[in-house]
């Protein structure tokens, strides 16, 4: 008797697509897209993004700023590689709906555990395939981001009724969220060899890579809530403070604007990423606006203007810091440049303090997922505690 042939890598991933049930994607302007349900089944609703990544959607997926969002992909295949045990930015999936066109039917990568399929049903992430995305893109580009929900099995019941509970539910501007997803307890990242400094790094939706880059130049971190005060901050006695990336909208966080004005007056070192550029801005004095559709990927042009470089970076958000961008602005603490800005649509990327050791980038310089080009910037955060040490 012939034993039967073992069973592959590639059969044992794969998933007919002919076999998913029926879903459909509902804007609050009401345009509809119907397609296939992707991951789990059921409803979810948030603010419709898209993400012009061809690849890291297990870091995307995972990055807690888009808490409360619902991401379309622009690249056409996603699930390729597959869910690893490795790649995970945070402790659990944030998003809240994911959108593909065509979901790869093979996940094929020597450290793939399970296929994306598998790992958004086991978290119990509502998608859809099957539709149209570079149409939903380009009406989420002229229409600007706005709430959507994805309905497949029995939320698809009363289709009539769909509609109107997308337009029920909360939008983005005006939301609280960094609490939500940052740690309740602090714990320390340890600096890899040698110890030089010390780091208290406020999470508002922090990436695990963030502190490991930092790790990685000898630096002790200690991870903060989002709600800790200006006393807890000092109690690890840090050379420097680190406000991280988060979600919802900068204008919600005066607690930690008022931290951030209490770092720039004792002028200890301070590096903000993302909600941290715009938790800066607002402690210098700036405002933010909302931008129509946002930056989400890890291709967009940004210019260093204190070198002229250009930087392919990775982004995630959909609020900017309302700064000059062509004159020194005078604050309550100093002199304020914007030091960096996007070459799309000049929003502003980054802000200097020259008055005060202080600056911050509007991207994500760790790289996860994305590209290297930005990674100097841990290292300028060290060279002013350097200076301050000094």
């Amino acid at each position: 008797m012939t034993a039967p042939a073992p069973t592959t890598q590639r059969q044992r991933r794969e998933r007919p697509v002919s076999n998913r049930a029926a879903a459909v994607l509902v804007l609050e302007d009401g345009r509809t897209f119907h397609g296939q349900a992707y991951g789990a089944i059921g409803e979810t609703f948030g603010e419709a993004v898209f993400n012009t990544g061809m690849s890291g959607y297990q870091e995307t997926l995972t990055d807690p700023s888009y808490h409360r969002q619902v991401v379309a992909m622009t690249a056409p295949q996603i699930g390729n590689t597959g869910w690893n045990d490795e790649d995970d930015e945070s402790q659990q999936i944030w998003v809240a709906g994911y959108v593909v066109r065509d979901p790869s039917r093979v996940a094929s990568n020597w450290r793939s555990r399970r296929s994306l399929d598998e790992e958004l049903v086991r978290q119990g992430v509502v998608g859809i395939s099957g539709i149209d995305t570079r149409a939903l893109t380009r009406h989420l580009r002229e229409r600007g981001a706005m709430r959507c929900g994805i309905f497949s099995g029995a939320a698809l019941a009363d289709q009539a009724d769909l509609l109107a509970r997308v337009q029920q539910s909360p939008e983005m501007k005006g939301a609280d969220l960094c609490a939500e997803v940052a740690t309740t307890e602090p714990y320390v990242v340890p600096a890899i060899g040698e110890k030089r400094f010390t780091v208290a790094a406020l999470d508002l939706g922090i990436k695990a890579m963030t502190p490991q880059r930092m790790a990685e130049r000898g630096i002790e971190v200690h991870v903060l809530p989002a709600n800790s005060t200006l006393e807890d901050v000092y109690a690890v006695n840090p050379d420097g403070v680190f406000f991280s990336n988060g979600p919802g909208d900068p204008a919600t966080a005066d607690h930690q604007v008022a931290v951030a004005q209490g770092v720039l007056e004792r002028k200890t070192p301070f590096f903000g990423i993302c909600f941290g550029n715009q938790i800066l801005g607002r402690a210098l004095g700036f405002g933010t606006y909302k931008l129509k559709y946002g930056h989400r990927g890890i291709n967009q042009p940004v210019q260093d203007r204190t070198t002229g470089k250009v930087e392919v970076t990775a982004h995630n958000h959909g609020f900017a810091v309302n700064a000059p961008l062509d004159k020194v602005s005078d604050t309550p603490y100093g002199r304020v440049e914007v030091s960096h800005v996007c070459l799309n649509d000049d929003v502003v990327e980054g802000l200097q303090a020259l008055d005060v050791p202080a600056f911050s980038v509007q991207y994500h310089p760790e790289a996860a997922a994305g590209p290297h080009d930005a990674a100097y910037l841990f290292d300028r955060f060290v060279s002013l505690m350097e200076g301050q040490r000094a």
